[in-house]
């Protein structure tokens, strides 16, 4: 599956943690950066992220800023995004299963790696369980 990776500044160390194992796991990988540690604004990249996904470019994405709190706004500004901000696996699981999340949304200062990485796993493993649920996807466009 294409994956779209963005990050601001506070995200990129996250998001380099990430690259391996979603290499492992025989994603492709399409990053919008950032890729300095200069001050950018989250915004611009949560934009990109999600106009791969409008345009199908890519399946699904994930952002990373300091809290996930403004790339998870920022995201679901756009109709078709679904964007959640998890911080634990179930959180992770039940956004896909039951919201059918096409970005995921991290927030590189409060999570460590390895529950980063647990998050990242469980929620690209995670299938949509469709049935109930997509009637109230359907009501949000």
């Amino acid at each position: 599956m294409e994956i779209a990776l963005g990050c601001d500044h506070g995200g990129l160390e996250l998001k380099k943690e990430l690259l391996p194992l979603l290499e492992r796991a025989g994603h492709g990988i399409v990053d919008f950066g950032t890729f300095t540690e200069d001050s950018v604004d989250y915004p611009d990249f949560a934009d990109q992220v999600c106009a791969a996904l409008e345009e199908n470019r890519c399946a699904r994405g994930i952002l990373i800023c300091g809290t996930g709190i403004g790339m998870s706004i920022a995201a679901n500004r756009h109709r078709h995004i679904r964007a959640a901000l998890c911080h634990e696996a179930f959180t992770a699981r039940m956004s896909r299963e039951h919201n059918d999340a096409n970005i995921l949304c991290l927030g590189a200062r409060v999570l460590g790696i390895a529950i980063a990485l647990d998050i990242v796993r469980v929620w690209l493993e995670t299938e949509f369980a469709g049935g109930r649920h997509l009637r109230r996807i359907n009501k949000m466009g």
